[in-house]
Parts: structure tokens; C-alpha cells; sequence
């Protein structure tokens, strides 16, 4: 079965939440998405979209330091931060599985963290800076997109 594959161009910070803004008119409690792209890319700005389109008035900033952020909303979006995570046992033990498997929106930075973890279904959001465009942005979205193979349940202790 082939998997759609949405493709959009943003050019400046707004355009890139008005993408998030109508993704989030299409998820649904539990949806999680894997946001990948490089720092910089936009998808904080695309997690600020999601929140806005999630009915929160929170202010959205990065959760580097802090790992997780929650706002509530129509559906409540947590948003997690993986780039100070080493491995998918770290993330399991910050709880990470409350997250992935709760009745809110999960949207994750640096999922590949914890790329084993993520439950199928997930939804991948690719964002990278068009080369020579200061601030355009490609954004990809496929919707469940498969992961490798024993992604549910507690990682191995190595």
C-alpha cells in the first residue's frame, strides 16, 4: 500500500505555522509526529502552528532544556524535545511512553532518538531550508509512515 506524501513551501516563520495550523484540524487524540530537520528548520515555529490550531494560547517555545512542554487545548499537545536524550532507554525513562500512548497530540523533535519507540501510525514531518533560500522551507508529511521493527515497549537495558 502506498503512502501519501504531502509537500508544501513555506517562506517565512507565519507560513510555517499556518501548515501546522491546519494539520492539527486533522489529527486526532493520540496522533504523534516525528518532526525531523535540521536546528533551525522550523519546527518549533510548525509546533507553534499545531498549538494555535489545537485551541492552546500558551506560548510555544523549545523544550531543549526543560524536555517536554504541555498545552492544553482542544486536545492537549505535548511537545517533546529529544536533542539532549542519548538513546531510546533515556527516553523511555523520562516516561516518554505516557506521551506516545495518551489521548493527547505527541509532536517530537529529534525523534530519531528514539526512533524504535514511536508507535506506528506515526505521522513524519520532514522540514529542511531550501538551498539559497534564506528562509524557505520544504515540508513533507506523510501520515504513518512505517518504523523499524520492534518499536513498542520498553527498549532493551544494553
Amino acid at each position: 500500500m502506498q503512502r501519501m506524501l504531502e509537500e508544501y513551501f513555506s517562506q517565512c516563520p507565519e507560513e510555517t505555522r499556518a501548515i501546522g495550523r491546519r494539520l492539527a484540524d486533522r489529527l486526532e487524540p493520540g496522533a504523534v509526529l516525528a518532526l525531523h530537520g535540521d536546528l533551525g528548520a522550523g519546527k518549533t515555529c510548525l509546533v507553534q502552528g499545531l498549538a494555535e490550531g489545537l485551541g492552546s494560547d500558551a506560548p510555544v517555545c523549545s523544550p531543549t532544556f526543560t524536555l517536554v512542554q504541555i498545552y492544553p487545548g482542544r486536545l492537549t499537545l505535548n511537545h517533546i524535545d529529544l536533542y539532549r536524550v542519548h538513546d531510546e532507554l533515556e527516553a523511555w525513562n523520562l516516561g516518554l511512553d505516557e506521551y506516545l500512548f495518551g489521548d493527547g497530540v505527541t509532536a517530537i523533535e529529534w525523534p530519531e532518538r528514539a526512533a524504535d519507540l514511536l508507535p506506528p501510525g506515526t505521522w513524519i514531518v520532514q522540514l529542511a531550508a531550501l538551498p539559497g533560500a534564506e528562509t524557505t522551507r520544504r515540508i513533507t508529511i506523510q501520515r504513518g509512515a512505517p518504523h523499524k521493527a520492534g518499536q513498542e515497549g520498553k527498549p532493551d537495558e544494553r
